[in-house]
């Protein structure tokens, strides 16, 4: 019998840049063993950033769309990752009682300089998501 797949939650303010990547990178990473999905507590559109700096390591993120948690409310998760400290102390009840994990990322969108974003931001949290979503795969797999 084939095991359940292990149902993770990735939750940052804006749903726009690193709950996204965090979700495709589990989806490309995890196959079949996961199912991923990402939303915010103050959703907005996917940053655009976000999109260029996944399709850099071929993974398409681009028909991903920032939603609240209301979209996700009535699925069951095994694991809830939240990415900002304010998400963490907000976060309400989610059913079933899903286990919890905090690994703040900083929000690249709100790292500018004279010219707004830079994509440099989103490559660097990418990487540091790849990172949290490895150590993860390596823990549901022992």
């Amino acid at each position: 019998m084939t095991p359940r797949p292990l149902h993770v939650l990735f939750v940052s303010r804006g749903n726009a840049s690193r709950s996204q990547m965090a979700e495709g990178w589990l989806r490309a990473l995890g196959g079949a063993r996961v199912i991923a999905r990402s939303a915010g507590t103050s959703p907005r559109h996917l940053h655009p950033l976000a999109t260029a700096a996944m399709q850099e390591v071929d993974i398409d993120i681009a028909a991903q769309r920032g939603k609240g948690l209301d979209a996700v409310r009535l699925e069951r998760f095994d694991l809830v990752i939240t990415l900002c400290d304010a998400v963490a102390t907000e976060l309400p009840p989610l059913p079933g009682s899903p286990a919890a994990r905090h690994h703040p990322v900083e929000d690249p969108a709100l790292i500018e300089d004279e010219h707004g974003p830079q994509l440099d931001e989103f490559r660097r949290a990418r990487e540091t998501l790849r990172e949290i979503v490895e150590e993860l795969l390596r823990s549901a797999a022992r």
